[in-house]
């Protein structure tokens, strides 16, 4: 019997497609034979991971944790794709998130690619997904992935339906003193979904951008020129209390702003990030 090395599994997994555990298995029972082992992977009907690529996964779950650590705390969530809320709400698939989660934590990963890249039980991350696929017989793949750091971390979990897993989780990051709101920070960020915690972080080619559309909107209404700029300062206003955190009005009490409830308390919010499952591609 052949020795199933490393590279005989990689030789049969580029030809076939199929996973490594697959291909381990049709190895072994082929005792090492790679013709024979390709038969027993197409005998099987073993579909390729390839084949699954193509297949749409909008469905899913988001898998999130707060790690404490010496300098503070840090919150990580990834987004596993399924193709069906079916497998989606299944325990394995859900046990497989989190196995996932306890990975990129592992690796301290910043980025999909890093986790992709960190080593599983057997081989990546990367590889282990590709089984998952096998596993479920759909396609399965990692989407967004986000991490926070500071003092505190606050992560909400929101499902849409009892029998579901979380599919949008909002993670803030604050100082202590913030850390008192930071409850109704992370329900604000799950149901209005900010892009930017604080208007200078909006890129200027965007600013620009929708100061142009203000001005030249102004201008087809037919607006005097001469009150046109105080139009346009209004309406750039209007974005930034529609996409900037501290600067929306507070779903409970419009009004005041996100930002009133941090100033009400002395503290700050650092950084935030909001995952829903499906939105990978936005």
């Amino acid at each position: 019997m052949a020795a199933i090395t490393a590279a005989l599994i990689k030789q049969v997994r580029e030809d076939t497609g199929a996973g490594m555990m697959d291909v381990k298995k049709a190895l072994v029972e082929a005792e090492g034979d790679v013709a024979r082992a390709k038969e027993i992977i197409r005998a099987k009907g073993i579909q390729a991971a390839g084949k699954r690529e193509g297949r749409s996964a909008t469905e899913g779950t988001i898998a999130s944790t707060v790690v404490d650590g010496a300098q503070g705390q840090t919150g990580y969530a990834i987004e596993v794709n399924s193709e069906t809320d079916f497998v989606a709400k299944t325990p394995k698939f859900v046990e497989f998130a989190d196995s996932v989660l306890a990975l990129a934590v592992k690796a301290g990963a910043h980025t999909v690619e890093e986790l992709l890249a960190a080593p599983a039980e057997e081989g990546t991350v990367n590889e282990m997904v590709e089984e998952a696929s096998a596993l479920f017989g759909e396609h399965v793949k990692l989407g967004r992935f986000a991490r926070v750091e500071g003092p505190k971390v606050e992560i909400y979990a929101h499902k849409r339906s009892a029998e579901m897993p979380p599919s949008i989780v909002a993670m803030v990051a604050t100082d202590e003193a913030g850390s008192a709101v930071a409850h109704e920070a992370a329900l604000q960020i799950s149901a209005l979904g900010a892009k930017w915690l604080k208007r200078e972080d909006v890129p200027a080619d965007i600013v620009d951008s929708e100061r142009r559309v203000a001005t030249e909107k102004s201008q087809a209404e037919g607006k005097p020129e001469k009150i046109i700029p105080k139009i346009v300062e209004g309406r750039l206003n209007a974005f930034f209390k529609e996409n900037v955190l501290l600067e929306q009005e507070y779903v409970k009490d419009p009004s005041r702003s996100v930002g009133d409830l941090f100033t009400k308390v002395g503290g700050k919010a650092l950084s935030f990030a909001r995952l829903e499952v499906g939105k990978s591609d936005e």
